[in-house]
């Protein structure tokens, strides 16, 4: 009879439960779901920083051209035989007013600028200016004074026709270097060079016309 007994059931807490495996699914997919927006998150913050730092390089940070310009001649001292011919071994001063515009939002970082004076070709002159530095988005201002060598232009063989004409044609040749550094990330080296005509009345010492052309070289 007692081999017949039935044995005793399990305890309720051995037994399986639907529920604990419902509720470890329901954990599984809720963490799914926070590491899914998680990673969406880091995701769209990566491409929308990607997207500032495109903009900023192509747009705001894009380096430009330094613009150079002549914005006036003056000539400070010419002496004349009869008011109309440069007295032999004597010096003209002629003092050119220049300008670097720097449109960049970084600092333009430049050389020693270098204007030469050409009379029908041939060089009659030159001038060194300093260095310096143009701000970001600023204008930087400089007069350089030339000094003709009178000999060179006397032994022209087109003197007498300006002369004549009362006035004197001259070319200038002027080139700054330097170099534009944008967060220590973008830099680029960069020549400007400004080629100008002038013709300078002989009697009122004064810039009758002027011509210039402006070349950018990196």
């Amino acid at each position: 009879m007692e081999r017949d007994q039935a044995k005793p059931l399990a305890p309720i807490s051995d037994l399986p439960s639907s529920d604990n495996g419902e509720a470890a699914l329901h954990l599984k997919q809720v963490r799914r779901k926070k590491f899914v927006k998680c990673f969406s998150f880091v995701a769209a913050l990566a491409i929308i920083l990607a997207v500032v730092i495109i903009v900023l390089i192509f747009i705001v940070f894009r380096v430009k051209d330094p613009i150079i310009n002549m914005n006036g001649v003056a000539v400070t001292r010419l002496e004349l035989i009869n008011g109309t011919t440069p007295k032999p071994g004597s010096n003209i001063s002629v003092t050119a007013d220049v300008s670097v515009k720097n449109p960049n939002v970084a600092s333009f970082k430049y050389r020693n600028t270098t204007t030469t004076l050409y009379y029908y070709g041939k060089v009659v002159g030159d001038a060194r200016g300093p260095p310096g530095r143009a701000k970001a988005r600023r204008t930087v201002r400089m007069n350089i004074t030339i000094d003709i060598i009178v000999d060179r232009v006397l032994a022209s063989p087109n003197l007498v026709t300006d002369v004549r004409s009362g006035t004197l044609t001259m070319v200038s040749y002027s080139r700054v270097r330097g170099r534009i550094n944008i967060l220590n990330i973008i830099k680029r080296h960069v020549t400007v060079k400004m080629n100008c005509s002038m013709t300078v009345n002989i009697f009122s010492q004064a810039i009758q016309q002027q011509k210039c052309k402006r070349q950018v070289d990196v």
